[in-house]
């Protein structure tokens, strides 16, 4: 994650500016209440530019990490993936968005399961992005995220996910993905900031 005041800058006047950094850490809260909540989710790492700004979402029982200085959101992932790895040499270990604020627990579990640890990923719902990845056991995660990079992952080798898991697909980047994640139902936080009806994970 980058810091809240600098991340989601196509996000920018969906609120107030200063409550702009409130909604990037609730998106990521939302994100990360699902997860920490989905079957089979053993640990779960943030890796972070700047650890002090995200410190809140230590209360949903994650570990924060700040992220090697150079390389980009991809070493930072090869970095995360490589500590957990160190104590779970024989988990499945993803990547995942910190942009899914309607994400429920059994879309998660779904794509774990089919998985069934191969490297595999699940596309955004444009499907031109990711918005997982994940890894078996003695396998690399081998992350490709950026601009076109579903195609990237799977020119690589990993498998595309075909579960529908509409809520694991929907990435918040635009104006536009915001207002559909809203029809889905977003978390507790997301809905705070905005002002909307949540949806119960």
């Amino acid at each position: 994650m980058k810091r809240p005041v600098e991340g989601k800058s196509r996000l920018r006047g969906a609120v107030v500016p200063e409550r702009h950094p409130e909604l990037v850490l609730a998106l990521a809260h939302d994100t990360l209440s699902a997860v920490t909540s989905a079957d089979g989710v053993r640990r779960v790492l943030v890796v972070a530019a700047d650890p002090a700004s995200v410190a809140d979402l230590t209360e949903l029982g994650v570990e924060i990490v700040a992220e090697p200085s150079r390389g980009g959101l991809n070493a930072a992932l090869r970095f995360g993936a490589e500590l957990l790895r160190r104590d779970t040499p024989d988990g499945l270990v993803g990547a995942l968005q910190a942009d899914l604020p309607a994400l429920r627990t059994e879309d998660l579990t779904a794509a774990l399961a089919e998985a069934a640890g191969r490297r595999a990923f699940v596309a955004d719902r444009q499907g031109t992005g990711t918005t997982l990845l994940l890894a078996g056991a003695g396998r690399p995660l081998e992350p490709r995220f950026g601009a076109g990079s579903a195609r990237a992952h799977t020119v690589s080798g990993a498998i595309p996910l075909t579960i529908g898991a509409e809520s694991l697909r929907s990435d918040v980047d635009t104006a536009d993905d915001l207002a559909h994640v809203r029809t889905l139902g977003v978390g507790k936080r997301t809905s705070a900031v905005l002002g909307t009806p949540c949806v119960v994970m």
